[in-house]
């Protein structure tokens, strides 16, 4: 039985292909092969095409389906702007989803800070990597990109004798350009995920 989000992502499928841009794929931006397009997404090599999502050969019929679809589908001319870095709650209308971004973007990470820190290169190799403004603070930092134009910048300080470690995630300036709001808490989420995945 096909399940709710499976549905979501073909209907989104279907909305995009009916009325599919001509140079979509520099808005992505991919690389296009007829009316398939190939591009990086949470670390991994993602095609969308007519019959699905796929990231890594894998068919995508949950939640990165759906914010793969819902960025294909609010793909524009605008470039990624990067700085100044926002804090998720800084972007209108996210109060709904602050708690939920804090529990499963920033703590779900607490718990594998130190593993991270020693990973820190492999991550960022695989999720696409980019200097950290000078501004940055923190113990340890990188920014990397689950999707072509939205980026997150991780923060990361190391537990010391008075203080646990601490996590921040934050996004490019414009990321709400490409995604809905809760699809941008999602997508932190998800990010966080595979960072976890890579350093178990």
């Amino acid at each position: 039985m096909e399940s709710n989000y499976a549905k979501i992502v073909k209907e989104n499928l279907d909305k995009l292909y009916s009325q599919l841009p001509n140079d979509i794929e520099i808005f992505i931006p991919a690389e296009r092969k007829g009316d398939v397009f190939e591009f990086s997404a949470f670390g991994g090599v993602c095609t969308i095409q007519p019959d699905g999502i796929f990231i890594d050969a894998k068919k995508q019929d949950e939640a990165m389906g759906i914010l793969v679809s819902l960025y294909a589908l609010q793909a524009n001319t605008e470039p990624c702007r990067l700085e100044p870095f926002k804090a998720f709650k800084e972007f209108p209308d996210s109060m709904p989803y602050i708690g939920a971004f804090t529990t499963h973007t920033e703590n779900i990470l607490l718990p594998h800070v130190k593993k991270i820190k020693t990973s820190r290169q492999n991550i960022i190799d695989r999720l696409g990597d980019r200097e950290t403004p000078p501004d940055i603070t923190g113990d340890f930092s990188f920014v990397v990109y689950p999707l072509p134009k939205i980026a997150l910048c991780y923060i990361f300080y190391d537990a010391d004798d008075d203080f646990p470690p601490s996590v921040t995630c934050l996004f490019s300036n414009n990321a709400l350009s490409f995604l809905p709001i809760a699809a941008m808490a999602d997508v932190g989420e998800y990010t966080s995920k595979v960072i976890i995945d890579m350093v178990q």
